[in-house]
């Protein structure tokens, strides 16, 4: 038997839709950066209370604990508003659908 086929067209939604993982991962990249940038900028004057000086590397752990997830956060936020944004020049367009159906199946 010959294959048959139907061709119909149908309307489609055409959007573009922001990568957020490209997003997120630029947020962590930026909190590692602003880790760097206030550790930089810190003093290692030894501590009044616990009479301590903690060395720039365990500084900059525990500013990559706090400066990380909130730039991941931010990247996720961004993502959000450009899908929103991007929303707003969604088009519909015309597709020609066509499927082949083999007569054995």
């Amino acid at each position: 038997m010959a294959p048959q086929d139907s061709h119909q067209t149908v309307e489609a939604t055409v959007r573009r839709v922001p990568r957020y993982g490209v997003l997120m991962g630029i947020g962590v990249v930026l909190g590692v950066v602003v880790a760097g940038v206030l550790t930089m900028m810190g003093s290692y004057d030894e501590s009044q209370a616990l009479d301590v000086v903690y060395p720039p590397g365990q500084v900059f752990g525990f500013l990559l604990l706090w400066t990380v997830p909130i730039g991941l956060a931010l990247g996720g936020v961004a993502g959000l508003v450009l899908e929103r944004v991007a929303r707003r020049h969604d088009r519909v367009v015309k597709v020609d659908r066509e499927t082949v159906v083999d007569g054995e199946d």
